[in-house]
């Protein structure tokens, strides 16, 4: 018997940093769902090509350009796009950057970089997003979490400080959204290969460890989180609210 519990048609989901990598194929996942999707980015060259490449495969995709960082932009963007194509029923909040230096040498101006991108942006789209999912009564956020929500790594203290905020904003969005028919979870991926970790892919020294540290001995492959987005985006996780799901191979779960 077929179920309709993953099926997302008639849904419309807004990935934020979605021109490329983990956020392309998120969305990508999502419309393989049936749902429409709003690609986010800064550069509008990189969204054309991102919903291009969409519509080819059979997916309607829009874009929407802004800073997620700037909270004014955000807010006019979701509201342009609410009056004028119609409601945001899944958000995916993945727009994020990483710093690397040893902290004491960090600088305040990276800091506040990684701070406002990967923190700050999932309480202004989250925001800006749930005023108008809570009239509905219905709707569903997803932040990007990270395995560095829960275990640090040398280099990259401030990005760990902010991926640890994205867990608990979760738990905090949950608190006060659940009562209105939301559902609010976090994806924490482990490593995967991504332009972000392009140094690290490419460094034999920690693509050996990392290798050996997962139980999985491998990197991640991206299409490996759709099934986890479906999930968190469809009525098959109507009573899941507030979590953190960690797609990592099995990193945390070993010594």
């Amino acid at each position: 018997m077929k179920t309709s519990l993953f099926d997302l048609t008639g849904r419309t989901a807004l990935v934020t940093g979605s021109a490329q990598g983990i956020g392309f194929s998120l969305a990508r996942g999502l419309g393989s769902a049936g749902a429409k999707i709003v690609l986010n980015d800064r550069s509008v060259e990189k969204l054309g090509e991102a919903v291009a490449t969409l519509a080819s495969e059979g997916i309607e995709a829009h874009s929407m350009p802004f800073d997620v960082s700037d909270v004014d932009a955000v807010r006019a963007g979701i509201a342009s796009f609410e009056k004028g194509v119609g409601p945001i029923d899944i958000l995916v909040n993945n727009a994020g950057i990483q710093r690397r230096s040893p902290l004491e040498e960090f600088s305040v101006d990276d800091w506040r970089d990684v701070m406002r991108i990967n923190l700050d942006s999932v309480f202004f789209v989250g925001q800006a997003v749930a005023k108008h999912m809570i009239p509905r009564g219905r709707g569903k956020i997803i932040n990007i979490a990270s395995l560095q929500s829960e275990a640090a790594r040398y280099s990259i203290a401030p990005y760990t400080a902010a991926k640890g905020g994205v867990k608990n904003l979760t738990k905090g969005m949950c608190t006060d959204w659940a009562r209105y028919g939301l559902q609010i979870n976090a994806i924490g991926p482990g490593y995967f290969a991504t332009p972000l970790n392009q140094a690290l892919i490419e460094n034999p020294e920690f693509d050996s460890w990392l290798k050996s540290r997962t139980p999985a001995n491998r990197w991640g492959r991206i299409e490996e989180l759709q099934g986890t987005a479906i999930f968190l985006a469809s009525a098959a996780s109507d009573f899941v609210n507030g979590q953190t799901i960690y797609v990592d191979g099995g990193v945390l779960a070993t010594l």
